[in-house]
């Protein structure tokens, strides 16, 4: 092999050597800025889930969860708005779940080439990323304004506005994973489309389904604003969804900001509610959609 054949050869290990020497630095730079962004963030939920245990883990006691909301420096729990936020939240999720599953099975089996299917998910897109805030305040316009009175069913109606894009992303994405191999094989036998669906398509995704299910019940169960412009509160116990109904996070809202030290109390044990009702419904999702599609 001549000279200048073995310098060419040379010259392509060093300029291979140099471009993995620069990759090796840029992975370890995007990997130290990786860890840091996570270690930024698991700092301060560790504080978080710290505080609230050290505050709101303390004042769990049985009156809490028995008794209505006191007034000011008198004995008393949050039964009223734990009850309030268990009947939104149930109705919501009721109401806004048949209408998610069904509106992401269209945009899957029906919609996936046509312009509403395109247009549908733009529109769930923008509802997706809009303030919880703005919906509040649209439900405000045109429930709570034109009936000129709060009451649960406006909650309820905001509470869904919410649940209905979650619902819809997850069950659009979930069955798409389906493979096209199982509707191919469904009605290679024979069977109408609507059974395909029901029986093959939903019942393969139905754990990633009901995760997004899940997940969207445990996002409204800590919402405040909408609430606040169509449930308002109530100090008193109330089982009717047509009256202004008090809610688990507008509670601790109010009792939070009050010079009160009982309400304060409350506040954080309110806290420790929501956050164990979350953290059970993210584990119950973990767990349902362990090893499976």
């Amino acid at each position: 092999m001549s000279s200048s054949a073995v310098q060419s050869l040379t010259n392509a290990e060093r300029v291979r050597r140099n471009k993995f020497a620069r990759r090796k630095r840029m992975n370890y730079v995007a990997l130290t800025l990786s860890l840091s962004a996570m270690a930024f963030g698991v700092f301060w939920l560790l504080w978080i889930l710290f505080e609230t245990a050290r505050l709101g883990f303390a004042g769990l006691t049985w009156a809490v969860l028995t008794e209505m909301t006191p007034a000011p420096n008198e004995p008393g729990g949050l039964a009223n708005a734990i009850l309030g936020s268990a009947m939104m939240v149930s109705a919501a999720t009721f109401i806004a779940t048949p209408i998610g599953i069904m509106a992401g099975v269209y945009l899957v089996e029906y919609g996936s080439r046509g312009w509403l299917g395109r247009v549908t998910r733009f529109v769930n897109d923008i509802l997706l990323s809009a303030p919880s805030i703005v919906i509040g305040l649209f439900v405000y316009a045109v429930v709570v304004a034109r009936f000129k009175q709060f009451s649960g069913w406006a909650g309820v109606a905001a509470l869904a506005l919410i649940v209905i894009p979650v619902v819809i992303r997850t069950t659009d994405n979930m069955l798409a994973l389906v493979p096209s191999a199982l509707r191919e094989a469904a009605y290679a036998l024979g069977a109408p489309k609507w059974k395909v669906i029901t029986l093959i398509t939903l019942r393969a995704a139905r754990a990633g389904v009901v995760t997004g299910v899940l997940l969207a019940v445990a996002r409204i169960a800590g919402e405040t604003a909408p609430l606040l412009f169509t449930a308002l509160n109530n100090q008193f116990f109330t089982a009717s969804l047509s009256e202004p109904m008090a809610s688990l996070p507008v509670t601790i809202f109010k009792f939070a900001l009050s010079p009160y030290e009982n309400w304060q109390q409350l506040a954080w044990a309110g806290v420790a509610l929501i956050t164990l009702a979350v953290l059970g419904l993210n584990i119950l999702a973990r767990v349902l959609t362990r090893n499976k599609l």
